[in-house]
């Protein structure tokens, strides 16, 4: 199966290394956030999922919002089959959920329909949760919103 693979931070990076491995499907292209200032010197640093990218040698997309023409048109012509999702950081609008015939599948950090939207590990943990877990489900418009998987 083709797939784009979209997320940002260091969590993400376990989850595309898996989907690297796999020998089912192919990573043909990574859809990260731009590149951001860091340290003291506040210089633009690529975020841990297109470093990782970059170093196995995938294409890596960061559009400043997922609704720009270039990114749209770059991710009609890539044709993916699935665009598996974890803590990327952005809300896909209906033009980019179209695109992948499988749709945009996400990881979540909680126990759906607990915690939805950003920040669920910390919500959990001050809520003071005894049991937590992660969710997968298919994004729709809307946040967190879609079926459940599992």
């Amino acid at each position: 199966m083709k797939l784009v693979f979209a997320g940002t931070p260091e969590v993400a990076v376990p989850a595309l290394d898996a989907l690297i491995a796999s020998e089912r499907h192919e990573v043909v292209a990574v859809v990260t956030r731009p590149d951001a200032p860091a340290g003291r010197g506040r210089r633009l640093v690529a975020s841990p999922v297109a470093q990782r990218a970059e170093e196995a040698g995938i294409e890596v997309l960061k559009p400043a919002k997922p609704r720009e023409e270039d990114f749209l048109a770059r991710l009609r012509e890539i044709a993916p089959d699935c665009c598996p999702v974890v803590a990327y950081g952005a809300l896909l609008p209906r033009v980019a959920l179209d695109v992948p015939v499988h749709g945009w599948v996400n990881l979540h950090f909680s126990l759906l329909p607990a915690w939805r939207g950003a920040a669920p590990v910390q919500h959990a943990v001050m809520a003071g949760d005894e049991m937590t877990g992660a969710s997968t489900f298919l994004i729709e418009e809307g946040l967190d919103s879609g079926p459940v998987y599992g």
